[in-house]
């Protein structure tokens, strides 16, 4: 799973097709989080749901279609429109991968808890992957979110809205519950904690480090900083 400023490496002779090709060729299958442009969150209530004047005017979420976030850089958007890319059907925690195990990786993403067991980021865990951060800034680990559904801590913050869903009738409206990611899932931790957790287990030296052109790289087991993440947030929650 990689996280990239893509800006930072430097210039690179055919672009971020250039650096997929790369990534491809080390490993096998690369996988970004998409998310998706979801627009209208702008336009629910405070209970999560769609005003009716709206209903039938939003963009529902469709897999193959739907633009990842543009927050997430440009990384992913490539990675979703490289011929052969697959992407998970749950919007909000949306995964773009290709390669020999893209399929396994994105199938039956659910849509409630979505960083959840059966998410791309179990399986990737499961897998023995790794995280890429590559020029990214380090409060982008995406794979946390999995740490913090995972962790036993009381008062979690769980966000749950309408969410449109493109279909051949039109769109169709569900709704989902899911963590809230905007912020941090337990009260008190500060917003760039995910950075934090990952700069304390650099200080414990299990991480590759090195520079990829002019940006410095950060490669991680999926599954050690997974359980460092949830010792980490478990701890907290005791202070």
């Amino acid at each position: 799973m990689v996280h990239a400023a893509i800006s930072r490496i430097g210039p690179v002779l055919g672009g971020v097709d250039t650096v997929i090709a790369a990534l491809r060729e080390v490993a096998g299958t690369v996988l970004a989080y998409a998310d998706w442009n979801a627009d209208y969150e702008a336009l629910l209530g405070p209970d999560g749901s769609i005003p009716q004047a709206w209903r039938d005017l939003v963009p529902g979420f469709h897999a193959g279609t739907s633009r990842a976030a543009r927050g997430n850089g440009i990384f992913p958007e490539f990675l979703r429109t490289t011929p052969g890319a697959l992407r998970s059907a749950n919007p909000g925690a949306s995964v773009v991968a290709i390669g020999d195990q893209a399929a396994a990786l994105t199938a039956d993403h659910p849509l409630d808890d979505g960083y959840g067991p059966g998410s791309p980021f179990a399986r990737l865990v499961a897998a023995g992957g790794k995280v890429l951060m590559l020029g990214a800034p380090l409060d982008t680990i995406t794979l946390l979110h999995h740490a913090e559904h995972l962790a036993d801590v009381p008062g979690k913050r769980i966000k749950r809205v309408e969410v449109p869903f493109a279909t051949p009738e039109g769109t169709r409206w569900r709704w989902c519950h899911e963590f809230d990611t905007a912020d941090p899932v337990i009260a008190g931790l500060p917003d760039d904690y995910f950075g934090q957790i990952l700069r304390d287990y650099l200080v414990i030296g299990r991480a590759e480090q090195g520079r990829v052109g002019q940006a410095a790289a950060v490669l991680v087991d999926a599954s050690e900083i997974t359980a460092f993440a949830i010792d980490w947030i478990e701890e907290f929650a005791r202070r």
